[in-house]
């Protein structure tokens, strides 16, 4: 039907007879003359009708509407300079219409302009709904290529690397990994459900079991949780497991992975090593596993110095084992006024949301300081120059605390670092890649809720630096001990993650023990893992990397669903075809499934 597209025209084409298939982005009437810019999917060419082409052939024209799905033929002629386009590859030509053949009438009216002109006045809610008209537009299909060239560039790399690419199950078992299952009912086992996978992580470990050495997959993963702009319900994940292998081994490998993707999709070379750091420094410096390194303001612990000054939030906090923390805020004094980080202000507001009562402050001033009268009636001279010293604060500094349970101090000056470094601008645009390797994680975490312990990553990453006999005979030693584990973390935001594994079943079924797991449950749920670790199974580890987010990064979006073809809303539901829905009751017979409503 065609024998062109608009993009791959140049001026080569002059005088040539050209075939083009499109949409019809906009018409223009110009004194009898009507323009239309043309849209495919490379690009846009201007066709040009002319009344002496023909009456019927031009009658044609007036009556297109955008979004028609158009053939013309014609000769490229080059542009007069005055309308050359030096936005467009095909800028400097048009096509001089001598067919014109309506494919495809638009037979109702569009829920919103899909020429890129009218791009940022469309609701996010529409674009999802008619994600087919969104993707016209070019950015998405933009983006959508970018990710596949992600993936190659991936693959690619893990093929010649000694890599089998494997497909693990998506109907599978129900099995606790830290997120909701999505279950998927059986009508062949009444009663029994299939759960859609949160990972690879069991399979991959027994492909490792089976010998296969080294093993990748771009995998769909389900969790059935609240989303954020960087999650889904369902994503993509490049999965990645290695056996005989250590962690830095596996560190320095990935590492290679990812410069490699960088070089090969936006022609950087990322050269220096990228530095790590433990998770106790992360959370001490910046209240987070996943700090953004392009800025300063990091965490000050001044507990020892304000904790007895009398003022009675500090002295509990102390009290009851918590922490007492700051941030400096350079030229806070001019930049944020008392009335945003005072009851009803917009920062005070944030560290409210992360959890936090409040926040505190001290405004430093050339041979004094401004804070709440009851901190600064004892703060005397020795204590007021410990702060500026621990804190690096100088005259017109802010100094912003918050004091109470160390995990929520962590969380509340954490948000409110990013919150102000946004809002003061204070981000490095030089600074664009900020790789940092965490290192070092907790084995485990306390469900205050269920007043129980929880893996932090999952109950498969093998304990750091433990004698094995003393693992399993010293409950206490287990607990506290650190994960050979490890988070790339890219701008403030978690890139991929994994660990060494568990590869000896006593040890394993301790760390089942250990999150309250019985001998019952650790049979029925992981029986078969346990099993497969009694049968030689060699150290392994690996890591995953989210697609997503990866792309998300790369191509500076806000949010994932700009690289997802038919993304879910912030509710998890698809817009577009009005899923998740209701289904027929012999359907639900089937499966020997009943809906009940109950108030």
């Amino acid at each position: 039907m065609r024998n062109k597209i608009c993009e791959e025209l140049n001026n080569s084409d002059i005088g040539k007879s050209v075939d083009l298939c499109g949409w019809v982005d906009r018409r223009r009437d110009h004194g009898g003359v009507i323009f239309i810019d043309l849209r495919d999917h490379s690009g846009f060419l201007q066709l040009t009708f002319n009344p002496e082409v023909g009456e019927s052939i031009f009658k044609k024209a007036e009556s297109l509407r955008n979004e028609t799905v158009i053939f013309v033929s014609g000769i490229i002629q080059k542009r007069p300079i005055e309308s050359i386009n030096r936005n467009l590859n095909s800028g400097e030509l048009e096509l001089h219409v001598k067919k014109l053949q309506i494919i495809n009438q638009i037979k109702g009216n569009l829920p919103f302009p899909v020429s890129i002109h009218d791009y940022e006045n469309t609701r996010e809610d529409l674009r999802i709904k008619y994600r087919y008209l969104d993707l016209r537009r070019g950015r998405l299909i933009n983006n959508l290529k970018i990710r596949h060239k992600i993936i190659k560039t991936a693959r690619k790399f893990l093929d010649c690397n000694g890599f089998t690419e494997v497909e693990t199950p998506l109907l599978t078992k129900s099995t606790p990994e830290g997120a909701r299952d999505f279950l998927v009912p059986s009508r062949l086992a009444k009663g029994g459900f299939f759960a859609l996978p949160q990972s690879p992580q069991l399979f991959k470990q027994l492909l490792m079991i089976g010998g296969l050495n080294n093993y990748y997959q771009i995998a769909k993963c389900f969790r059935d949780e609240d989303l954020r702009a960087d999650r889904q319900p369902e994503f993509t994940q490049l999965d990645i497991e290695m056996s005989f292998i250590t962690e830095e081994q596996i560190i320095d490998f990935n590492e290679s992975l990812i410069k490699n993707i960088w070089k090969e999709v936006l022609g950087i070379t990322l050269d220096a090593n990228f530095p790590k750091m433990t998770w106790k420094e992360a959370m001490d410096n910046y209240g987070t596993d996943r700090p953004d390194t392009r800025y300063e303001m990091l965490l000050k612990n001044v507990g020892d110095i304000l904790g007895n000054i009398g003022f009675n939030i500090f002295t509990k906090a102390i009290e009851n084992g918590g922490a007492i923390k700051c941030i400096t805020v350079k030229d806070g004094n001019s930049k944020i006024s008392n009335v945003r980080i005072k009851p009803g202000g917009d920062i005070f507001q944030v560290a409210q949301d992360a959890g936090a009562g409040g926040l505190a402050y001290i405004r430093v001033k050339e041979n004094d300081i401004e804070t709440i009268g009851v901190i600064k009636n004892n703060l005397n001279n020795s204590l007021i120059q410990k702060l500026l010293d621990v804190t690096s604060a100088e005259n017109g500094d802010l100094i912003l605390l918050g004091a109470g349970q160390t995990d929520i101090v962590n969380q509340s000056l954490d948000r409110v670092r990013q919150y102000i470094a946004k809002d003061l601008k204070l981000i490095n645009k030089n600074d664009k890649w900020n790789f940092l390797w965490i290192t070092d994680f907790p084995m485990f975490e306390k469900n205050e809720d269920e007043n129980r312990l929880e893996a932090l990553h999952h109950p498969f990453c093998s304990p750091k630096n433990i004698n094995f006999d003393e693992s399993i005979n010293s409950k206490n030693l287990l607990e506290k001990s650190i994960a050979q584990a490890y988070d790339l973390v890219l701008n403030g935001l978690e890139l991929g993650g994994g660990s060494i594994r568990i590869h000896d079943s006593i040890l394993q079924k301790e760390i089942f023990k250990t999150v309250g797991l019985t001998e019952e449950e650790i049979q029925e749920k992981f029986g078969f893992l346990i099993e497969a670790l009694e049968m030689g199974a060699p150290p392994h580890g690996g890591i995953a990397f989210g697609i997503d987010r990866l792309t998300m990064l790369i191509l500076g979006e806000e949010s994932i669903r700009e690289t997802i073809a038919f993304p879910k809303n912030q509710q998890s539901k698809c817009l577009l075809t009005d899923a998740p829905s209701n289904v027929s009751d012999s359907q639900l017979k089937e499966l020997d499934i009943e809906i009940t409503n109950e108030e």
